[in-house]
């Protein structure tokens, strides 16, 4: 029951790796326990958990006393494997100079020009992707209509072929996987086996582009080559590693962005109305509430390189820390009403990209697909309701629903 929650002993108690089993329903007050009574949690693995906005602000602005080099903290949990190469490789888990070489890399590919010129083939995919679910008059949000939208401007972004997709989504998941605060053996195994998988495709995939290079300027894969040609000494695994890291980066988070937008209005009619009402004016500052109020990735990580002060407690250099996205994102001090759905919220310094030197790459085509596919849903569909119990990913780290199944027209 609500009243059975004790807000002091759910802080103390708290453990990353030993999870409540109402977590995944509502973190939200796990977090608030938090920044109300250990803002700074001791966990019991010597690591420390943040939730207060000012505390991960300081964090993210800090590269150089905030290491986002992940060999210390993954070899324990992965060992020797094709898991722990993959994730010390790619771009989100790395200091400078291989941090700064990859992202100089794909900067380029994804300008503000870039992105806007994806504008009207994304369209054109939302309206297929509608016009399917319009023949059946029902169908699953995730699956049939928000997942298959970043594998196909992922997909697109690095050339692969229609035809070789279909693994995509299933490789992703897998990989995304291992990165939760407790892994299971066979979890790990099937991450490992998912990479093998992928690396031996972009093999092929890399060596055919080499032969054939496309338009950097909105070829990724060729941008990659001819970057790594040009000096930026981006060796052949890294290349293929930092492959992987885009499809990850951009399907999952994006997806849950989708979802969780549509998921969320079911649950504020009121918003919803709103919204609706005056789609055009309010899709952009509904989606920056969509993403604080859900926030797609939940989690990010960071290593003390130096003793140092956070939140008025002192921390050892070599301490691990969890940023707690999804609790900074509805801090009182921050946000007014955290807890309320307001699609015009605003100010809205939502943390959900990270902030910082590794703020997301990507974020602008997150918020572009995240627009055309919600705005395109609701004017197609605005009535639409659940026709079966929704299913949560069950994930910590990041937040989003594996099934939606609606009627479009009840």
């Amino acid at each position: 029951m609500p009243g059975d929650f004790d807000a002091i002993l759910a802080a103390r108690d708290f453990d990353l790796r030993a999870l409540p089993a109402d977590f995944h329903d509502d973190p939200y007050r796990y977090y608030r326990a938090l920044r109300d009574h250990a803002p700074v949690k001791r966990m019991p693995d010597g690591s420390v958990f943040l939730t207060r906005y000012a505390d991960l602000d300081q964090v993210y602005k800090d590269p150089i006393g905030f290491s986002s080099d992940k060999r210390q903290e993954f070899l324990p949990k992965f060992g020797q494997s094709l898991t722990y190469e993959h994730h010390t490789t790619s771009l989100v888990f790395n200091d400078p100079p291989l941090h700064t070489q990859v992202r100089r890399i794909l900067q380029g590919a994804l300008t503000p020009r870039a992105i806007a010129a994806m504008e009207d083939g994304l369209v054109a995919l939302v309206e297929r992707l509608l016009d399917n679910l319009d023949v059946k008059g029902e169908g699953d949000l995730i699956e049939d209509f928000a997942s298959a939208i970043p594998i196909e401007v992922i997909g697109n972004l690095l050339g692969v072929p229609k035809a070789d997709r279909g693994p995509l989504r299933r490789w992703s998941l897998t990989i995304l996987g291992a990165l939760e605060p407790a892994i299971s053996p066979a979890a790990l195994d099937a991450a490992n086996a998912a990479i093998a998988e992928f690396l031996d495709y972009l093999e092929g995939l890399v060596a055919n582009r080499r032969a054939h290079l496309g338009n950097p300027d909105t070829d990724v894969l060729s941008r990659l080559i001819i970057g790594e040609a040009n000096g930026e000494k981006l060796g052949h695994r890294a290349l293929l590693q930092n492959c992987i890291f885009l499809l990850n980066a951009g399907h999952e988070t994006t997806t849950n962005l989708i979802g969780n937008g549509l998921a969320t209005l079911l649950d504020w009619p009121d918003e919803r109305r709103r919204l609706i009402a005056d789609l055009d004016a309010l899709i952009r500052p509904a989606v920056e509430e969509f993403l604080r109020f859900e926030s797609s990735n939940q989690l990010g990580n960071r290593r003390a390189t130096a003793d140092c002060i956070v939140g008025g407690e002192k921390l050892a250099a070599d301490t691990l820390i969890t940023l707690c996205i999804g609790g900074a994102n509805r801090d009182p001090a921050q946000f007014p009403v955290p807890d309320r759905l307001d699609l015009g919220r605003s100010p809205n310094r939502h943390l959900a990209f990270g902030s910082g030197a590794h703020a997301c790459l990507g974020l602008s085509l997150a918020r572009l697909e995240g627009r055309i596919a919600i705005a395109g849903f609701l004017r197609r569909f605005p009535d639409y309701m659940l026709r079966a119990p929704a299913v949560r990913g069950g994930r910590v780290r990041f937040r989003g629903y594996v099934s939606l199944p609606v009627t479009l027209r009840p």
